[in-house]
C-alpha cells in the first residue's frame, strides 16, 4: 500500500516503516537502512543455506561411496564363496564318479566270475560250445573292467561323445533302455 508524504513522494508502507535502529545513518527515506540490513541478512542467510546443502552433499557422496564399497565387498564376498561351493561340489561329483566307476569295474568282475563258474554247469546241461560261449563272454567282461580301471573319468566321458558322434541312435536307445530299468528298479522301491 503507498501513501503520500508531502504529496510529492510515494512510500509503500507494506515494507517500510519509519523507525531507525541506532547507529545507522538514514538516507531521509524512511525503511531504506531496513532494506540493506534485510538484502544483508538475506545473502548470508543463503550463502550458509549454499554451504550447509554442500556439507550435506558431501556427507551424502561421502555415505554413498561406504555404501557402495560395502556392497563390492560383499558381492565379492558372495561371488568367492560360490565359487569355492562350485569347486567343492566338483570336486565331490568327481569322486563319486570315481567311486562309482571303481564300483563298476568291481560288478563286472564278479558278474565274470559267476559267469565262469557257472561255465561247466552249462557244459554239462547244453554243450561245450554254449559252456565255451559263457566263458568267452566272461573274458570279454574281465576285459572291459579292466579298461574301465585304466581309464580316467576324462577319456571315458571322450570315449562317450566319440560313440554318440558316430551312432546316435544306437545312442539314444542305449539311454532309453536305460532310463527304463532305472525306473522299473526304482518303481519297485
Amino acid at each position: 500500500m503507498q501513501t503520500m508524504v508531502n504529496s510529492t513522494t510515494p512510500i509503500d508502507t507494506t515494507t517500510a516503516t519509519t523507525t531507525t535502529t541506532p547507529g545507522t545513518v538514514g538516507t531521509g527515506l524512511p525503511g531504506t537502512d531496513h532494506r540493506a540490513e534485510a538484502k544483508s541478512r538475506f545473502s548470508k542467510a543463503l550463502d550458509e543455506a549454499k554451504a550447509g546443502v554442500a556439507e550435506l552433499k558431501a556427507e551424502a557422496m561421502e555415505r554413498s561411496g561406504t555404501y557402495k564399497n560395502r556392497a563390492g565387498e560383499k558381492g565379492d564376498q558372495l561371488k568367492g564363496d560360490a565359487a569355492a561351493y562350485g569347486d567343492q561340489a566338483k570336486n565331490k561329483a568327481y569322486d563319486l564318479a570315481n567311486d562309482s566307476k571303481g564300483k563298476a569295474s568291481e560288478g563286472l568282475v564278479a558278474l565274470s566270475r559267476m559267469i565262469n563258474d557257472n561255465a561247466p554247469t552249462l557244459d554239462e546241461k547244453l554243450g561245450v560250445k554254449y559252456g565255451d560261449y559263457a566263458r568267452t563272454a566272461a573274458g570279454s567282461l574281465e576285459k572291459n573292467a579292466a579298461t574301465l580301471d585304466e581309464k580316467s573319468l576324462e577319456e571315458l566321458g571322450e570315449e562317450a561323445r566319440e560313440f554318440v558322434r558316430k551312432s546316435p541312435g544306437t545312442a539314444v536307445a542305449i539311454a532309453a533302455g536305460a532310463g527304463f530299468v532305472l525306473a522299473r528298479m526304482f518303481r519297485r522301491s
